[in-house]
C-alpha cells in the first residue's frame, strides 16, 4: 500500500523523467535530425506560456489574500518576511559560494550559439535589463510574459488592496481565490503532456549540442543535494539551537513534515503536518497559522538552491557571466529568490521560475525548458528543503516575535 501512494504521488515526475531519457536517446542517435521533433516540444511550451500569466497574477493576488485570512499582521508578518528572506539568503549565498568551488558549469560558455539562443538586447547590459524589468509605461504590457515582474508588482498591489477591503469586496476575494483554482488545475492538465513535450524538446536540445550536457545535469544534481543537504543538517541545525528547542525533540518532529516531502513531492501536501509539528514544538497557534501557509506560498529554501542553479546554467550557456564577481553574486542571488518566488507549491510547477529568469536575462524563453530539467531531476532535496524550512521559520517568528513567551516545554 505504501509503495503504492509513492508511486502515484512520484508517477508524474517518473513519467517526466522517462520522456526525457527517451528525447535523449532519440538526440543522441538521431543527433541533427532530431530537429523532427521540434514542433511537438513547441507544441508544449506554447500551452505553458498562454498560461504563465493569469498563473503568477492569482497566484500572487491570492497569497496577499492569504496573509490575511491567516490573521497575519504588524509584528509577526514583519518578522516572517524577515525570516524568509534571511533563510533564503542563507541557502542562496551557500550554494552559489559551493558551486563557484565545485563548478559543474565549466566548459559550457557559448554554448547557446550552437543551439541558436539569444543573448542579452542589443546595446542593453544587465543592470539595464535589471531595472526595466520592473516596470511598463502601459497596462496592456502587462499581460505579457515579457513583463513577469512588473506584473508580480500589480498582482501584489492588487492582492493587499482586496485583502484591506477585506468584506466590503467578498466577491472579488473569491474571484481571486477561485479564479487561482481553475488556473491551477489548467496548468496540471498541460503538465500531463509534459512528458513527450519536454522529451521532444530534450531530444532537439541533445541533437544540436551532443550527449555531453548530459554529465552536466548529473552534476548538478550532485552540486544541488550536497547543498540541500548541508542547510537542511546544518543550517537548521542552528536555528533550532537559536529557538532554544532540544535538538532531540526538534529532529523528532521533523521526521513527519520531512517523509510527507519526500513521499509527495509536494509543499502543500506538507501543510497540516507541518501546521501540527509547529504547535508540538512550541509555536502558537496565531504564528503557526499564519507563518506556515504564507511560506507554502513564499518561502522556498530548496528552489533558491535550484534556481542558483538554473541561473547559473543560463549565464555560462550563453557566455553571460559578469566579470565583477560581488555582480555576478547580486545577479544570481535576485533571479533566485524572484524564480523560487514565483514557483507553485505543486510537484513540477509549470515553468514559471524558468521563464522568470530567461525574460529578465534576455534570453530565448524556449530554454526555460531546459532549466526545467535541473528543477525536475532537483525535485526531491528541494522540496524536502522547501517544506521543512517552513516548520523552521514559524518557530523562529516565534522566537523573534515573542508572541506567546517561550516555548513549552
Amino acid at each position: 500500500m505504501a509503495k503504492t501512494a509513492v508511486l502515484k504521488n512520484y508517477a508524474s515526475t517518473l513519467w517526466l523523467l522517462l520522456g526525457l531519457l527517451a528525447g535523449g536517446v532519440l538526440g543522441v542517435v538521431l543527433g541533427e535530425k532530431a530537429a523532427v521533433f521540434r514542433p511537438v516540444g513547441t507544441l508544449f511550451l506554447n500551452l505553458i506560456f498562454v498560461l504563465v500569466v493569469p498563473l503568477v497574477f492569482f497566484s500572487v493576488a491570492q497569497s496577499m489574500v492569504v496573509m490575511r485570512r491567516s490573521g497575519t499582521i504588524g509584528k509577526v508578518l514583519g518578522t516572517a518576511v524577515g525570516v524568509f528572506l534571511f533563510m533564503s539568503l542563507v541557502a542562496g549565498v551557500f550554494a552559489y559560494g559551493l558551486m563557484s568551488v565545485w563548478n559543474p558549469f565549466a566548459g559550457l560558455e557559448g554554448s547557446g550559439a550552437a543551439a541558436g539562443g539569444a543573448a542579452l538586447q542589443p546595446g542593453m547590459d544587465i543592470g539595464e535589463a535589471l531595472v526595466s524589468a520592473f516596470t511598463v509605461n502601459d497596462f496592456p504590457l502587462l499581460l505579457s510574459r515579457e513583463h513577469l515582474l512588473p506584473l508580480i508588482v500589480f498582482a501584489a498591489l492588487f492582492g493587499l488592496s482586496v485583502a484591506a477591503l477585506g468584506s466590503t469586496v467578498p466577491t472579488m476575494e473569491k474571484v481571486v481565490t477561485e479564479g487561482g483554482a481553475v488556473i491551477m488545475k489548467m496548468m496540471e492538465v498541460v503538465m500531463k503532456v509534459a512528458p513527450i513535450g519536454i522529451g521532444c524538446y530534450f531530444s532537439d536540445t541533445i541533437g544540436s549540442l551532443g550527449g555531453q550536457i548530459v554529465g552536466r545535469y548529473l552534476e548538478i544534481f550532485l552540486v544541488v543535494l550536497v547543498a540541500c543537504a548541508v542547510c537542511y543538517l546544518g543550517v537548521y541545525t542552528l536555528c533550532a539551537l537559536f529557538c532554544r528547542i532540544p535538538l532531540g525533540r526538534f529532529w523528532k518532529e521533523m521526521i513527519p513534515p520531512s517523509a510527507t516531502a519526500v513521499g509527495t513531492s509536494s509543499s502543500a501536501a506538507c501543510l497540516p503536518v507541518n501546521l501540527s509539528a509547529a504547535r508540538r514544538l512550541g509555536v502558537s497557534e496565531k504564528v503557526a497559522d499564519g507563518v506556515i501557509p504564507l511560506g507554502t506560498n513564499l518561502h522556498k529554501d530548496g528552489s533558491v538552491i535550484t534556481s542558483v542553479a538554473k541561473v547559473l546554467f543560463a549565464l555560462y550557456f550563453f557566455d553571460m557571466m559578469p566579470e565583477s564577481g560581488w555582480v555576478a553574486a547580486a545577479l544570481v542571488l535576485l533571479l533566485a529568490f524572484l524564480g523560487s518566488v514565483v514557483v507553485g507549491a505543486i510537484p513540477i510547477g509549470g515553468m514559471t521560475g524558468e521563464i522568470l529568469i530567461c525574460v529578465i536575462l534576455g534570453v530565448d524563453p524556449a530554454f526555460a525548458a531546459t532549466l526545467m530539467i535541473i528543477g525536475t531531476i532537483c525535485d526531491i532535496p528541494a522540496t524536502l528543503l522547501n517544506a521543512t524550512g517552513n516548520l523552521v521559520a514559524s518557530a523562529l517568528v516565534e522566537r523573534l516575535a515573542g508572541a506567546s513567551g517561550k516555548h513549552r516545554a
